[in-house]
């Protein structure tokens, strides 16, 4: 890979995109190994949670445009198929929580990159944007999706479409983001987070996640059967006969993601 990195370490694969130089804009190379890696860490049995983040002071600053422009007229409706919505499908349907931390600027596409995970741990230094006014482009990689869900659509509709640049501070007050730290507590508070996650029963959580983005579209009696059907196979698993093991003899449970 030469556009990011990925670390697998103790149950937490850490996902780092990889061009500072350009605040980690994307690029084809990096829109197609951010889904490999993806797939990669779905895969392996052995990752419990996922940390994605950007190298030096950015997140990411969303498309590459001089990468675009350099690569001539193309079908903006094609790039978004095969480059951004199966990394954001990818997030959204691992079986495993993800972690975005925030530690500088998401704009465009990387704003919704982070709105796309499942927890979100920002630098008092990041911000986010969505910037895609500023050059007479609509909202996508699932912007749309997440954000009036977040701060409601009078809310959404501002920030879209005029740009206004959110600091971290004010996402946390906006519900964007989770939690605000100093930026040199970033890295131990998203360890803190990613340990957490690492030794949870990754199967109910795996579960609750669909439930979730689920309950945000379906019926009340939809959601409903649907808890029952969710519930009836965290209970069949290894992890829920150790947490009732454990209440009953006093101590902490060792889930196994099972």
């Amino acid at each position: 890979m030469t556009a990011l990195t990925l670390d697998i370490k103790d149950g937490i694969a850490t996902i780092t995109l990889n061009r500072p130089e350009v605040y980690n804009a994307f690029n084809d190379p990096l829109s197609y190994e951010l889904q490999d890696a993806l797939k990669k860490v779905e895969r392996d049995a052995a990752v419990r949670v996922v940390v994605l983040t950007g190298a030096g002071k950015a997140f990411s600053s969303g498309q590459d445009l001089k990468a675009s422009m350099e690569a001539g007229k193309r079908n903006l409706s094609e790039s978004l198929h095969k480059r951004y919505n199966p990394i954001i499908r990818a997030i959204r349907n691992m079986p495993k929580p993800v972690i975005c931390k925030l530690n500088g600027v998401a704009a465009g596409a990387g704003c919704s990159l982070a709105l796309a995970c499942d927890v979100i741990i920002a630098s008092e230094t990041a911000s986010m944007i969505e910037i895609f006014i500023n050059i007479a482009l609509v909202l996508d990689s699932g912007s749309s999706y997440f954000l009036p869900r977040t701060v409601g659509y009078h809310r959404a509709f501002e920030l879209a479409t005029k740009a206004t640049k959110v600091s971290a501070e004010e996402a946390l007050k906006m519900g964007l983001v989770n939690k605000v730290v100093p930026a040199t507590a970033l890295d131990e508070a998203v360890a803190e987070e990613a340990k957490y996650y690492a030794n949870a029963p990754t199967k109910a959580i795996a579960l609750m996640k669909k439930m979730l983005t689920k309950g945000m579209t379906e019926s009340l009696d939809e959601v409903l059967e649907y808890e029952a059907y969710c519930q009836e196979i965290a209970g069949n698993s290894t992890d829920n006969t150790e947490g009732v093991t454990a209440f009953l003899e006093k101590r902490q449970p060792v889930f196994t993601g099972k």
